[in-house]
């Protein structure tokens, strides 16, 4: 077995024993195997094992490896630049970083002449760093009630990037902040919203405990990211 074969599988026996800890389903948790700056020989391999969604944070980089491996299911996780907004609609079957007026406006005017329905979460800045994208707490509510008015994509829930910590006890708080918000915009929009991405290598046993649906793991499967 690969180095990168040893790897997934500790990480998928760890989303067993997280999920089994929480009292929950591991069906209910959703692993996206981060693959920004990794070639698709080790994607390939990796999906080869059975992982079928995939992360990617810079859009250029996921569109050549989409082109290579179209069946596998592709989440934007990064920053979208709004005139790179017409190449990835139908590319990706989840948007996981909206935040923005000027993003929305452009999947707004480049899904109008689209069969295809895009799904999208919103970010949320939930440590409110100034470095950080993401809408801010009482910002989502509005600004989910704008996606509502946009017939082409369906909005499916929240994702966050926590303040860097080594303790993943001490991202535990944020990823209560953002179910507990979740569960508002639900309970004011009158909706359900399946899904709450967040945890990573370091702190996703945490995230599952908490609620998350997504998990997007990169270096625990792929090892340290090299620029290529």
């Amino acid at each position: 077995m690969s180095e990168l074969a040893e790897r997934y599988f500790k990480v998928k026996e760890r989303v067993h024993e997280a999920c089994k800890k929480a009292g929950r389903k591991e069906e209910e948790v959703t692993l996206v195997a981060v693959s920004k700056f990794h070639p698709i020989e080790a994607i390939m391999e990796v999906a080869e094992l059975g992982q079928k969604e995939f992360g990617e944070n810079y859009i250029q980089e996921a569109l050549e490896k989409i082109a290579l491996r179209p069946d596998l299911k592709w989440h934007a996780i990064g920053p979208v630049q709004s005139k790179k907004t017409k190449e990835i609609i139908g590319k990706f079957s989840l948007i996981e970083s909206l935040a923005s007026d000027s993003l929305l406006k452009e999947l707004e005017k480049r899904t109008q002449n689209s069969n295809q329905r895009q799904d999208v979460l919103l970010q949320v800045n939930i440590g409110r760093e100034g470095q950080k994208s993401g809408l801010l707490a009482e910002e989502v509510l509005p600004f989910a009630q704008k996606v509502l008015q946009i017939p082409a994509l369906k909005l499916c829930g929240l994702m966050c990037l926590p303040p860097l910590d080594d303790n993943p006890e001490h991202t535990r708080p944020y990823f209560i902040q953002l179910r507990e918000l979740k569960e508002k915009i639900e309970k004011e929009l009158n909706m359900t919203l399946p899904h709450l991405s967040m945890g990573m290598s370091a702190d996703f046993p945490v995230a599952i405990e908490e609620g998350a649906t997504i998990i997007r793991v990169g270096t625990d499967i792929f090892g340290p990211r090299k620029q290529y």
